[in-house]
């Protein structure tokens, strides 16, 4: 562990300042150093209840990435619930393990500082809820990463959080990310607003956000709702997968989608 310890120590100076505006703003950007004069700033209040789902979702995290609890550097601006985790596997493995554990929880996509030695991903406790904490990737070296789960500044990452809902959903009403159909439908932006949904060798389905009208093979379908967009990501309305022949079974809380011999389970977005 001693060559652990340095390197983890060598990170927590790098990182310095970094995961605080994380986790105060919701942003990649390096904080700027302080006059040798200033007074330390106290660390933010983290609520109990805050603090329970960072450790709730630093427990995900672990599992997922294998990691093996550490001593948080102490250059770190990291809040008393912080979790760090030592893994021997490099970030941009990590990155598509801890996105797809956490699905529609997670806010967005992995931010790199500039150097792009680290990154960051901000994640709510519920599906498209407010942020709540934030896992941060360090790359060590090639094949170590230091992965850092805490909880974020709520004063300042309510304001990181969607506040009104995208153009064109229909408030209360079930939607779902295209990313989270990976497996039964693939999803593929064409840019200018247009995204195409193909399942297998079937006809593929060409959306546009805010129109209803859809392209399906050579003729044209209707669908319930305009289709959505984050700015990144298609934000489809979930009973529209009928229009591919895809089946919904709800499940509680959460939905089956199958489409032929493949399916998937999730959570639907209700703005």
């Amino acid at each position: 562990m001693p060559q652990i310890s340095q390197t983890l120590r060598a990170a927590g100076l790098l990182l310095a300042g970094f995961s605080g505006v994380v986790a105060a703003q919701g942003t990649a950007t390096p904080a700027r150093p302080a006059t040798p004069a200033a007074p330390a700033r106290p660390a933010a209040t983290i609520s109990a209840a805050t603090a329970r789902a960072a450790s709730s979702l630093a427990v995900e995290v672990s599992g997922t990435v294998r990691g093996q609890i550490v001593s948080c550097p102490a250059a770190l601006r990291v809040s008393p619930s912080a979790v760090c985790l030592y893994v021997q596997n490099a970030p941009a493995a990590l990155r598509p393990l801890v996105r797809g554990k956490l699905g529609a929880r997670a806010l967005g996509d992995w931010r790199n500082t500039p150097s792009g030695k680290a990154s960051s991903l901000l994640v709510s406790a519920t599906p498209n809820g407010p942020v709540g904490a934030y896992v941060l990737l360090s790359a060590l070296s090639d094949r170590e990463t230091l992965v850092v789960v805490d909880a974020a500044n709520p004063a300042v990452a309510q304001a990181a959080s969607p506040t009104t809902a995208p153009t064109g959903v229909v408030k209360g009403q079930p939607y779902v990310l295209g990313r989270d159909l990976v497996g039964v439908v693939n999803v593929t932006s064409l840019g200018a607003g247009k995204f195409r949904l193909a399942r297998g060798t079937d006809a593929p389905l060409t959306v546009t956000v805010g129109q209803k009208t859809a392209q399906l093979g050579s003729g044209n379908v209707e669908l319930p709702l305009v289709p959505a967009t984050d700015g990144r990501n298609l934000i489809f309305p979930l009973a529209g997968l009928r229009s591919l022949g895809c089946t919904l079974t709800p499940a509680g809380s959460n939905v089956t989608v199958a489409c032929g011999t493949a399916s998937v389970g999730l959570r639907p977005i209700v703005f």
